[in-house]
């Protein structure tokens, strides 16, 4: 029930809600939490205090717990290296409260201006949540900041959670607004309307307040990358990054498209530094894109999806010791991921150059060493149950000193089909082989290749599913077919 109450001149709306049904709206959001919701916000008891205490962190345990499967779901390459501060789950619970009921943005600014004075204070049952999450090993605190642990990461890689997570909002904002919004209007119906809306503030009339401070959650939840960590809310773009990054300072800066058709790609020139910027577009809007040839796997389509994967896998393979470009910074918010630039050529140009030339065997020798080494490195990653999703020879580049760096992780992600990984690399090799007289150098690319992987580590069971057709099948439209069989049955007798 909801009435009005007029006590010591100020007009009270008084809410009364059976104590089952309370308690169920705490444990389960059995009203969406339209009412449990009200202990969210900052309260001051009349009695009772023991009691709503408890139920305060009963719920903001529960909230806490979504709140942390949803940058799972939402972020699962970078789930295990991202960094939380306690205030993301204070402001982010709020911000569902006011996404839900857009009417509470009309009058929070004391409200906010409150938490905000007394952020400490508004923390403390955060605290008390998170340390009880920590006993339960679904978290780690560690420099104050939070980890997500391993273990609860495998709990919610359900993808059931998404599901049940999205489908709260419905009751939440349906209760919500049963309970809040319809109330009212009905006391007003019952009792004197004038002077009902001349003592409330919160009405259709209103303007938000323009006093109202507000705090984007995201700025407490931070990625790493090789220069430090980075808030998920930072908005730099290409020109910002050029103008402030304290490795650019002080130089003349040229900043130029370096092509890309999926995603934009702009090179950042200062003299002896060089930066990619890699802006990733939101494939779904792309009605052209040959999506069927990427829907053998699960391929990540959104942008911000690609970015996580990109930073997440990127600096997983950089601390491991791999060669591959330093993340040097990251915006989120801009879908934008700035590396270093490596310099070298690219190994689909060696392998250009090995099918052209017949009577040059250093050519030949030069361009098998390299796939060779190519073959360990993938074997050693997948050792840590990485596939890397597109392992064209595009993304592999061989600097001046012989380094081999590997680019692009952009579909990368810990498990996923090492044969994938594979089939993608051999068979696109066979895409650069000329027509004639490449079914011999098609099939000495994958002994090499083989060869490598093997010494690496790598598992010939994973070689040979290569030759199967779901696989061969994927490139038959742009490598001649002859190539593909050649390739396909060297990889079945590995």
């Amino acid at each position: 029930m909801s009435y009005l109450k007029l006590l010591m001149n100020k007009t009270i709306f008084v809410f009364a809600i059976d104590q089952w049904i309370f308690e169920r709206d705490i444990d389960r959001g059995l009203l969406g939490e339209a009412i449990a919701g009200k202990i969210v916000f900052p309260y001051k008891p009349l009695y009772g205090d023991m009691y709503l205490r408890e139920k305060e962190i009963a719920l903001k345990k529960r909230l806490t717990i979504e709140l942390l499967e949803n940058l799972i779901v939402s972020f699962p390459e970078l789930a295990q290296s991202i960094q939380i501060m306690p205030q993301y789950f204070l402001y982010e619970v709020i911000l569902n409260r006011i996404r839900v009921f857009p009417l509470l943005t009309y009058d929070l600014a004391d409200l906010t201006n409150c938490i905000i004075n007394n952020e400490n204070q508004a923390l403390e049952a955060y605290k008390i949540v998170l340390k009880q999450l920590e006993s339960q090993e679904k978290i780690l605190i560690k420099n104050s900041y939070i980890l997500i642990t391993k273990k609860f990461i495998a709990q919610t890689k359900d993808p059931k959670i998404r599901i049940i997570n999205r489908a709260k909002n419905a009751p939440r904002t349906l209760f919500t607004v049963l309970f809040g919004v319809l109330p009212q209007l009905m006391s007003v119906a019952s009792q004197n309307a004038k002077s009902f809306l001349r003592t409330q503030k919160i009405n259709w009339t209103l303007q938000p307040d323009t006093n109202y401070k507000a705090i984007n959650p995201k700025k407490f939840v931070y990625i790493p990358t090789s220069k430090g960590l980075v808030p998920l809310s930072e908005k730099t773009d290409v020109k910002e990054f050029a103008q402030k990054m304290p490795l650019l300072k002080g130089q003349k800066v040229d900043v130029k498209r370096a092509g890309g058709i999926l995603n934009d790609v702009y090179l950042i020139n200062a003299g002896e530094t060089k930066v990619i910027a890699k802006q990733f577009k939101d494939w779904s809007i792309l009605k052209w894109f040959p999506l069927t040839l990427w829907s053998f796997g699960t391929f990540a389509v959104s942008g911000q999806a690609r970015l996580a994967k990109e930073v997440a896998i990127g600096e997983f393979l950089r601390k491991k010791g791999f060669e591959v470009p330093k993340i040097l910074h990251a915006s989120n918010a801009k879908r934008l991921v700035f590396m270093e630039f490596i310099e070298g050529e690219n190994l689909s140009e060696i392998i250009k150059n090995y099918s052209d030339t017949d009577d040059e065997p250093d050519n030949a020798a030069y361009a098998l060493e390299i796939i060779d080494k190519v073959g360990e490195i993938f074997a050693k990653i997948h050792g840590y149950n990485v596939s890397l999703g597109d392992t064209k020879p595009d993304n592999v580049i061989v600097t001046p000193d012989q380094k081999i760096f590997l680019i692009d992780f952009e579909q990368a992600k810990k498990g996923g089909d090492k044969t994938w990984d594979i089939a993608v690399f051999l068979y696109y090799c066979g895409h650069y082989l000329q027509p004639f007289d490449s079914e011999s150098k098609a099939e000495k690319i994958t002994e090499t290749f083989i060869k490598g992987y093997v010494k690496g580590g790598g598992k010939k069971e994973d070689i040979r599913k290569a030759e199967l057709t779901k696989y061969t099948r994927v490139f038959s439209i742009f490598t001649m077919p002859s190539i593909i069989t050649a390739i396909s049955k060297t990889c079945k007798k590995a």
